[in-house]
């Protein structure tokens, strides 16, 4: 499942378990598999992070230079 339907998916979980209408069971299997989709989306987005690059000039050939992406706390 791609990132955009593992949104989608999380989404929906929060909105039943918000409106209250899930059995014990399933709110508890809605919840297991809500904190899964979340740990696999944080961690597409920390591999995704990792990959940023930040465009910091050009060269003398008219080429990005670039070096990695760091946020700032």
């Amino acid at each position: 499942m791609d990132f955009e339907k593992k949104i989608e998916k999380l989404e929906s979980i929060v909105d039943q378990m918000e409106k209250g209408d899930l059995s014990l069971e399933k709110a508890l299997s809605s919840f297991e598999e809500g904190v899964k989709l979340s740990k696999e989306c944080s961690e597409e987005l920390e591999k995704a992070e990792q990959k940023v690059k930040m465009l910091i000039g050009l060269d003398k050939n008219g080429d990005a230079v670039t070096q990695n992406f760091e946020m700032e706390d």
